[in-house]
């Protein structure tokens, strides 16, 4: 069994993310969403908030069929080579948006196979339409009261705009 690690802050879930986790379910026997705690980030979820949020998208995507196996999510903290191996994960999934992605995402697999040699770290492209989205773009557009729609699952937009009215 081929288990695989999706990890990031999910801060918040957008489109892209969704769409990494069906392809990457594709290509794994066991997927586990790893939620980073990465308070450094200064997340404007809860770690509690965004685990819930990938939770519910994800059950909708496997009730709509778009996902047909059955996904983990996790929530973790510290090195993300100590989550893989207290999983049993021989992979790691990572989205690429763009080139300008490439040279820190290159790094930190190279990283991670020094620490762990036998984890693998495989990329997959964001969809086009997707290219250019970063969480970091949607919360600034969302601040600003510009329109997220396509960015981010509605149940997404009214979580930030609820967060930002508080």
């Amino acid at each position: 069994m081929i288990a695989a690690i999706y990890p990031g802050t999910f801060d918040p879930l957008t489109f892209g993310h969704l769409n990494i986790i069906a392809r990457a379910s594709l290509i794994c026997n066991r997927l586990i969403v790893g939620v980073a705690e990465n308070s450094g980030k200064n997340p404007l979820f809860s770690l509690e908030e965004r685990l819930e949020m990938a939770q519910e998208q994800i059950s909708k995507m496997q009730q709509s069929g778009e996902i047909k196996q059955d996904i983990q999510v996790e929530s973790f903290t510290g090195l993300l080579t100590d989550f893989a191996h207290k999983n049993s994960a021989r992979m790691i999934i990572r989205g690429l948006r763009a080139v300008a992605d490439f040279e820190y995402e290159f790094q930190m697999a190279s990283t991670n196979r020094r620490l762990k040699p036998d984890l693998e770290t495989i990329f997959l492209t964001a969809p086009e339409q997707q290219h250019f989205v970063a969480s970091s773009l949607v919360k600034e557009v969302a601040r600003y009261d510009g329109d997220i729609s396509s960015f981010v699952p509605a149940e997404v937009q009214t979580a930030i705009a609820q967060k930002l009215k508080s």
